[in-house]
């Protein structure tokens, strides 16, 4: 795989890192259908874990099988495949090398009691990652969570560890906490500053929500206005973030969330594209899905990530 000038430039941004790191965010900027684009299409399967099984996997049954997301990702020529230890581990031997792993290192689920702090709790290790060929470990934190400077210190001990092993880091950063309203959660100046905060724990993906043009802190609020921060459209939406993320020197990718119908998708798709985002993190809306109706989507977000539309 020669590295294009795209992804020499992107690499070029985390100087200090090593060349193991530097060599896995190469396998996934150059692997699948936008290989040496500089976007990426990641499909994640971390519901199970936070949503149970059934709700999960049951619009889909095929989906129980840990199997058929690696090969729906390999067919699809997708960047990579992120999932917890055990799905990755049921499926890591017969597809190893055929798609860049990404090892989700902590998890929550839909028990936990309702009063307790947003948390996850640690799942597995960088020397899981290296066992099973993972290029990239992801976690998650929840900064305005109670317990979001216990997830801050643990990815950055985890991310040490990872990145002297030439281990990249991807981080989920999902703004979630006791004061924060749900309309906070998607809030622009929220989801800015949850790219910054991952940037600054030195992740090298950032993972973050589309954002709505809510402005949640009076504070912020005020310098938004001030300063006339474009904000009137999601593609604004996602340049400001981008721009929250070392003025774009990290890469920037944005969850699908929820089931939701394919021209919304596609939408998405472009705004992020028009922004400068570097893709989508995407994964109810491709395996709650029929395999062919998901196959045939992912292929148009190909094309429409590479301008075609």
């Amino acid at each position: 795989m020669k590295a294009t000038g795209t992804v020499k430039k992107i690499l070029a941004n985390y100087g200090t890192d090593n060349p193991g790191v530097k060599a896995n965010l190469c396998r996934m900027l150059g692997h699948g259908k936008l290989g040496g684009t500089g976007k990426m299409l990641i499909l994640p399967v971390d519901q199970g874990f936070e949503h149970g099984p059934a709700r999960s996997f049951a619009a889909n049954p095929d989906a129980y099988d840990p199997h058929y997301h690696f090969k729906l990702a390999i067919e699809a020529g997708l960047s990579a495949y992120a999932a917890p230890l055990g799905m990755l581990e049921a499926g890591a031997d017969e597809f190893a090398g055929q798609i860049p792993m990404i090892l989700k290192a902590n998890s929550s689920n839909s028990l936990v009691p309702g009063s307790a702090a947003f948390d996850q709790a640690i799942t597995a290790s960088v020397d899981d990652a290296l066992r099973i060929g993972a290029g990239a470990i992801g976690f998650t934190i929840y900064p305005g969570s109670s317990a979001g400077l216990d997830m801050f210190e643990e990815i950055s001990a985890m991310r040490e560890e990872a990145a002297a092993k030439g281990i990249a880091t991807v981080i989920w950063s999902y703004p979630r906490g006791e004061d924060l309203s749900k309309d906070g959660e998607t809030a622009i100046d929220i989801g800015a500053y949850a790219a910054q905060i991952a940037a600054l724990l030195g992740a090298h993906i950032i993972k973050i929500k589309l954002s709505t043009d809510h402005l949640e802190l009076p504070a912020a609020k005020t310098v938004y206005q001030d300063e006339k921060i474009d904000i009137a459209d999601l593609a604004a939406r996602v340049a400001h973030c981008k721009q929250a993320a070392f003025a774009g020197r990290r890469i920037v990718v944005f969850s699908g969330g929820s089931k939701k119908g394919t021209d919304s998708i596609y939408d998405d798709a472009r705004a992020i594209r028009d922004g400068g985002g570097n893709g989508s993190i995407i994964g109810r809306n491709t395996f709650q899905r029929e395999r062919s109706e998901a196959l045939a989507m992912l292929a148009r977000l190909v094309d429409i990530y590479k301008g075609r539309e």
